[in-house]
C-alpha cells in the first residue's frame, strides 16, 4: 500500500513540460557535475540543444534486471550447508526494513522526494546556483536517478571498466540517468523506489543491500534497526570506504550525526530524540562475511563445491558457461540437496577422527544410496579450506572436471567389475582355474580388434596364493592370477563394456581408460564417488544410478528451476548383480582380505584394494542400503603409505582392510545406526574347490593379524601385478 506521500508519474514526461529555463539549468548542471567549467551564457545554448536531442533519443524501456543475491545450499533434511554468492545481498521486502532508516536516507540524500519527480528542478537550479558562485561542487541527483545508477553499477558485476563507466559524470550519463530515472516513476511509486534503492545500494564491507548491512555491522535484521543504527547506515551510502564504522569510527560517528541533524530539520524525528542519539556512542556488533563452501561446518565443503560445479556445467542451468555462471552470480537460489545430515556427520566423524589434517595421508569417502544414485555424504580427512598445510579445496572424491583431481589407481576392487562381465558373458560363479603363483599374462583382443600380448608376468601377493580356484573363493582371496585368467577368458572388450555401464568411461583426469590387460588389477585411475556408483548396481539388483546431488532449485522469484533429471538403467541381470553381492559378502567374512572389517548387525559384502608398492589402498563396500568408498592415499607424491603415520600411528602395513576399511567401518555404522537391518537375496554358491595342501592360499596377514611379512609388489605398470589385497 501507498503511503500518502508517495507520488506516482502517470503518462509521459515531454521536455516541453520542462521549460526551456530547465534544459539551459540541467545541461550546465550535467557539465558542472562532471567537473567542467563551462561559461553561463553564450556557449550554454547550444550544450542545452545537443542534450536535448540526445535525451529524446535514449531508448525508453529501461529495466532493472534481478538483483545479485546470496544462494542458500540445503541438505536433504532442510538444514543449512552453505550460503554462497558473488555479492552479500538478501532483498528484502519494504515491511522488513525499519522505517527509521528510510527516513533516514531521504533526509539527507533528498529531502525533497516526496515532493518532487523523477527530476527535481530546484535541486538542480540550487546545485548549479551553488557551484557557479564558487561555493564548490554540489550534486542534485534524485534518490530515482540514483536508483537507476546502482542498477547500472550492479549488472556491471566485477567488471570495473563497465562500473566506471556506470560511474562516470559525464552529459551522457546523466542524461541517461535522467531519462530512465523517468521511466522508473511511471511504473514504481516512491516508496518502491526507496525499497529497491535501499535493496541495491553499497554499504561497504562486502555488503550489499540493507539486510546485508543490518547484519554486517550490527548483527541485526534490517527491520530491528534502531535510530543510532538507522543514521549510521544512511550516511554509509554517500562513500562506503571514508565512513566505514570499522575501519573510521570517527568519520563515521560525524557523519551519522549529520544525518541525525537532517532528520530533525526535516521534521522526521524529534530534536530531542536527535540529540540523544548524537550523544551515543558508535556500537558495532560486527558479524564478518561468511559465505561459500568453506562455512560448511560438517565436513559438507567437498559435497558444497561439488553441487557448485554441477550448476556451472550441467546445460539445463543455462545453455552457455557464460549463462549458467551468470546465473550463480546472480543467485538468490535455494538449492535442496540429497545430502543426508546423519550420513554426513558419521563420515566426518570417522575420517577426521582416525585421521588427522596435516597426515601427509588423506582419507577420502563417498557415500551414495542404491537404486536412486543419491550422494548422501562425502568428505575428507583434511577439511575443505585454504591452509595449505592442513587444508585442501581439491575434491578428491570426484574428477578433474568437477573439482577434483587425477583419481586413484582402484587396486583389486576393479575385479568385481571383471567378475560381473564374467558372469553377463555366460561363466558361472563355478568357473574353476589352476592358479599358480605366477602366470605369464594371457593374449586378449579389445572392442577395437587390437591383440595384447605380453611376455611379462602376472603374480599373487604371496606365495602360498596358488591352487584351484572358483570364483568365489578367488574373490574372497583376491587371486591375481585368477583374474588374470578369468579376464582372459571374457576380453578385454566385455569387460570394459562393462565398466563403461557402470559409469566408468573415462579415467577421473579426462584420460580415456586403459583398455588392457592390467586393467583387472586396478590401473585406471578413478574416483571414490565413481566407484560407490558402480558397487551400487550390485546392491541395487543390477540397477546403475548415475550419481545425483541436486533434487529441488528455486529461483529468487520462487519459481522452480529445471535440475538435472536422474539417470538410472539396467546394466547386468538382477541374478548377476547378486551373485556378485554373494561372493563379495565372503571378502568380509572367515577367509577374505576384510575380516573383521565387516558390519555385525547386518547383512554387507565389500572388496578391498592395494595399488602398487602401497601408494593407495581401497574399501568398497555395501549393504542394502547405503554404499560406501573410502581410498587412502598420499596427499602430495603419492609415495608408499608403508611407514607414513595417520591418525597418530604409524602404517605398518600397506593394505586396503588394514588402512581403508577402519574409516568405512566406523562411517557406515554411524550412518546406519538405528536403521532396521535389510537382507541380501540367498544365493546358492559353489563349494570351494579341492585344494592341493601344499599350495592352499593363505589368508592375508594384515586380516589374520599375524605378523607375517607381505611379498614385494611387482613393478606399477599395466603388465605389472601388483598387490591384490
Amino acid at each position: 500500500m501507498e503511503s500518502k506521500n508517495s507520488t506516482r508519474v502517470r503518462g509521459p514526461l515531454a521536455l516541453g513540460a520542462l521549460s526551456l529555463r530547465f534544459l539551459l539549468v540541467s545541461g550546465t548542471a550535467g557539465l558542472l557535475l562532471a567537473g567542467m567549467a563551462m561559461p553561463y551564457v553564450g556557449g550554454v545554448g547550444l550544450a542545452a540543444k545537443s542534450a536535448a536531442d540526445g535525451f529524446e533519443n535514449l531508448p525508453d524501456d529501461f529495466k532493472a534486471p534481478p538483483l545479485s543475491q546470496a544462494s542458500a545450499i540445503y541438505d536433504a533434511a532442510g538444514n543449512l550447508i552453505a550460503t554462497a554468492y558473488a555479492r552479500d545481498r538478501t532483498v528484502v521486502p519494504a515491511d522488513q526494513i525499519s522505517p527509521l532508516v528510510r527516513k533516514a536516507l531521504v533526509a539527507v540524500e533528498d529531502n525533497r522526494f516526496y515532493q518532487h519527480g523523477a527530476i527535481d528542478p530546484k535541486g538542480i537550479a540550487r546545485a548549479l546556483g551553488n557551484n557557479a558562485g564558487g561555493g564548490g561542487t554540489q550534486g542534485a541527483s534524485t534518490l530515482t536517478q540514483q536508483y537507476v545508477k546502482n542498477v547500472f553499477v550492479d549488472e556491471a558485476g566485477d567488471d570495473q571498466a563497465k562500473v566506471q563507466a556506470a560511474q562516470r559524470q559525464t552529459v551522457g550519463r546523466k542524461l541517461q540517468e535522467m531519462r530512465y530515472a523517468i521511466e522508473v516513476e511511471k511504473t514504481l511509486t516512491k516508496d518502491q523506489i526507496l525499497t529497491n534503492y535501499l535493496n541495491i545500494t553499497f554499504f561497504g564491507e562486502q555488503a550489499y543491500g540493507i539486510e546485508a548491512a543490518s547484519e554486517r555491522y550490527f548483527s541485526v535484521h534490517a527491520s530491528q534497526l534502531d535510530l543510532p543504527q538507522a543514521a549510521l547506515l544512511a550516511g554509509i551510502e554517500q562513500s562506503p570506504t571514508s565512513y566505514d564504522p570499522i575501519l573510521h569510527k570517527a568519520a563515521a560517528k560525524e557523519r551519522r550525526d549529520t544525518v541525525l541533524n537532517k532528520m530533525a530539520q526535516y521534521g522526521s524525528i524529534s530534536r530531542a530524540d536527535a540529540d540523544a542519539a548524537i550523544k551515543t556512542d558508535v556500537q558495532l556488533n560486527v558479524s564478518r562475511p561468511q559465505q561459500g563452501c568453506i562455512t560448511a561446518g560438517n565436513g559438507e565443503g567437498f559435497f558444497c563445491d561439488y553441487v557448485k560445479k554441477l550448476v556451472l556445467s550441467q546445460p539445463v542451468f543455462g545453455a552457455t558457461a557464460a549463462d549458467r555462471q551468470t546465473l550463480w552470480n546472480r543467485g538468490g537460489l535455494q538449492i535442496r540437496t540429497t545430502l543426508d545430515p546423519k550420513a554426513q556427520t558419521a563420515l566426518n566423524k570417522a575420517l577426521t577422527t582416525k585421521a588427522k589434517p596435516t597426515d601427509k595421508p588423506v582419507a577420502v569417502m563417498s557415500m551414495v544410496q542404491p537404486g536412486t544414485g543419491k550422494i548422501l555424504a562425502m568428505g575428507q580427512s583434511r577439511p575443505y579450506g585454504l591452509d595449505a598445510n592442513s587444508q585442501t579445496t581439491l575434491n578428491l572424491n570426484v574428477g578433474k572436471a568437477m573439482g577434483g583431481g587425477e583419481g586413484f589407481p582402484t587396486g583389486s576392487t576393479f575385479k568385481a567389475i571383471v567378475a560381473a562381465a564374467a558372469l553377463e558373458s555366460g561363466l558361472g560363479p563355478d568357473t574353476t582355474y589352476n592358479t599358480p603363483y605366477s602366470i605369464k599374462w594371457p593374449a586378449m583382443t579389445d572392442c577395437q580388434g587390437r591383440r595384447n600380448a605380453s611376455k611379462d608376468q602376472v603374480h599373487n601377493d604371496a606365495q602360498s596364493e596358488a591352487g584351484n580356484f572358483a570364483m568365489p573363493g578367488a574373490l574372497a582371496a583376491s587371486i591375481n592370477t585368477y583374474f588374470a585368467t578369468l579376464e582372459g577368458e571374457v576380453g578385454l572388450c566385455d569387460t570394459s563394456r562393462m565398466a563403461n555401464k557402470l559409469g566408468i568411461t573415462q579415467q577421473a583426469g579426462g584420460k580415456p581408460l586403459d583398455v588392457v590387460p592390467a586393467m583387472v588389477l586396478g590401473v585406471n585411475s578413478l574416483t571414490p564417488l565413481g566407484m560407490a556408483a558402480a558397487y551400487a548396481a550390485f546392491a541395487s539388483h543390477g540397477t546403475y544410478c548415475a550419481p545425483t546431488a541436486i533434487t529441488s532449485v528455486t529461483g529468487p522469484d520462487g519459481k522452480n528451476l529445471a535440475v538435472p533429471p536422474s539417470s538410472c538403467s539396467t546394466v547386468m541381470s538382477p541374478t548377476t548383480a547378486d551373485t556378485i553381492t554373494a561372493m563379495l559378502k565372503g571378502v568380509v567374512q572367515d577367509g577374505g582380505t576384510a575380516l573383521g572389517i565387516g558390519l555385525d548387525d547386518r547383512d554387507n559384502a565389500g572388496k578391498t584394494g592395494t595399488t602398487n608398492e602401497g601408494r593407495q589402498v581401497w574399501f568398497v563396500g555395501y549393504t542394502p542400503d547405503l554404499v560406501g568408498a573410502t581410498v587412502v592415499s598420499d596427499m602430495g607424491t603419492q609415495e608408499a603409505l608403508q611407514g607414513q603415520r595417520l591418525g597418530g600411528s604409524r602404517i605398518t602395513q600397506a593394505f586396503g582392510a588394514q588402512v581403508a576399511g577402519p574409516f568405512w567401518r566406523a562411517a557406515m555404522s554411524g550412518a546406519l545406526d538405528d536403521v532396521p537391518a535389510t537382507s541380501f537375496p540367498h544365493i546358492s554358491l559353489p563349494a570351494a574347490p579341492q585344494q592341493n595342501p601344499s599350495a592352499s592360499p593363505s589368508p592375508d596377514p594384515n586380516t589374520s593379524g599375524s605378523p607375517a611379512t607381505p611379498a614385494t609388489p611387482a613393478a606399477a605398470g599395466p603388465t605389472g601385478g601388483g598387490p591384490g589385497h
